[in-house]
Parts: C-alpha cells; sequence; structure tokens
C-alpha cells in the first residue's frame, strides 16, 4: 500500500508553481485548507487561476493571496464577503467568471467522472450563456458547460489515514469530496491522521485512490464568516 503522507504543508505544495489552476475546497470558511493557503502565501505564487465556490474574507483563506496579488483569476460562485475582492474587481486587476452554484459543482464533478463537458438550464437566456454552445432536448434549451481542469485541488478533511481516504464533516462536504476527485493531483490536510485501515470503510466520503498527498495540519482558526446569536 502506498503511504500519500507528507511533512506538512509546505511540502504538500511545494510543485505549485506560477500560472498553476488551483480547486480550494470548502464552503464560506467552514472547511477550507488554513496550512495549505498560508504555505501559498508564504511561497508568494503568482497569477494562480482559483476555483472555489467563495473568495474568503479580506484577512483570511483565499482573501489572503488576494491580498498579495498572488490570483490573476477567480472562478467562484459567491464572492459577498470581500471588499479587496470587490475592489480588484471594480479597478479590473482580478479576471472573475462568475457561476451558479449549481453548475461550478457539476463542473467539478464531471471533471472528476471523466466527462468533457455538461448540459444544465441554469444561465439560459442570460449573460452566463453569451458565447457558449446551447442544445435543445426535448423541447428545452440547455447550456453546455466544460468540465474544470485543474493542475491541482486542495481540499481539508476531519479525518484521514496514511493511504489518502477522508471522512468529512457537516458543511465541509459541500465542495471539498467532489473537488477532492478533480484534480490532476490532489492534496489532502486533515485534523487527524491515522494509520490505513484504522476508518470505518463506511464512513469514508473521499476513496484514497483521489488522493495523491495528505498531512496533518496544525493551528485551526476555523473562523466563523457571520456569527448569528439569538437576542439576549
Amino acid at each position: 500500500m502506498i503511504n500519500k503522507v507528507v511533512s506538512d504543508a509546505e511540502a504538500a505544495i511545494r510543485d505549485i508553481s506560477d500560472g498553476a489552476t488551483i480547486m480550494l475546497g470548502g464552503f464560506g470558511l467552514c472547511g477550507i485548507s488554513e496550512n495549505c493557503i498560508n504555505a501559498l502565501v508564504a511561497k508568494n505564487v503568482k497569477n494562480l487561476t482559483c476555483i472555489s465556490n467563495n473568495a474568503g474574507v479580506d484577512d483570511f483563506g483565499i482573501g489572503l493571496m488576494l491580498k498579495k496579488r498572488q490570483v490573476k483569476k477567480m472562478i467562484s460562485s459567491y464572492v459577498g464577503e470581500n471588499a479587496e475582492f470587490e475592489r480588484q474587481l471594480l479597478s479590473g486587476e482580478l479576471e472573475v467568471d462568475l457561476i451558479p452554484q449549481g453548475t461550478l459543482a457539476t463542473r467539478c464533478l464531471a471533471a472528476g467522472y471523466g466527462m468533457p463537458a455538461i448540459f444544465t438550464p441554469a444561465g439560459v437566456g442570460t449573460e452566463v450563456a453569451e458565447g457558449k454552445e446551447i442544445r435543445n432536448f426535448d423541447g428545452k434549451d440547455y447550456l453546455m458547460e466544460y468540465a474544470f481542469d485543474a493542475d491541482f485541488a486542495i481540499v481539508k478533511a476531519w479525518k484521514g489515514d496514511t493511504a489518502g481516504n477522508l471522512i468529512f464533516r457537516s458543511t465541509s462536504r459541500n465542495f471539498n469530496p467532489i473537488m477532492a476527485m478533480a484534480g490532476k493531483v490532489t492534496i489532502a490536510e486533515v485534523e487527524e491522521l491515522v494509520e490505513a485501515g484504522e476508518l470505518d470503510p463506511d464512513y469514508i466520503h473521499t476513496p484514497g485512490i483521489y488522493v495523491h498527498r495528505i498531512f496533518q495540519g496544525k493551528n485551526y482558526e476555523k473562523r466563523i464568516e457571520q456569527r448569528t446569536v439569538r437576542k439576549g
């Protein structure tokens, strides 16, 4: 059995270079790869294309890379909590491709399944469809969207083993599992790393065959994007 463990985030992202296309799992600030993002910031790679459901916030997550002008293009569904993102978009410094969330997820799935493209009714008749092929099936128009082509997928799981099998918790299951399937090289950071065979197979969300490198992360902040509490 192949041992896929690397020592830390720096070792895991060692060959991510300028101009790479990277998928980054998570939903809001939940289940994001804090260690790998910090390592990418420290490495200062440039001209990245980042595929992520959101763009982090100004001082955390992908927002840290945006602050250092490391991101050339964002492919996202929701970007509403990042003032620096907004500034770069409006000034023309950042190329942005806003995609309906379901389309974003399905294009990830298509890449994982080895499908070149999908057809979806989302976006037909809107600016999203400009310049794209439309086909009619049973009297209804569908927009053709290509599967993503990512050099790396970086995901964060709750538990993993040395063979790369992963278990996610709660909201972090939104984009992490489908992105883990879709990268040419998939990097997983986990809160708890165990030996192969210690995870119950019935609870594994991502089989290790999709994962190329895994390490145990540290010092997770696990920030809450918008803390909502009941009035006293």
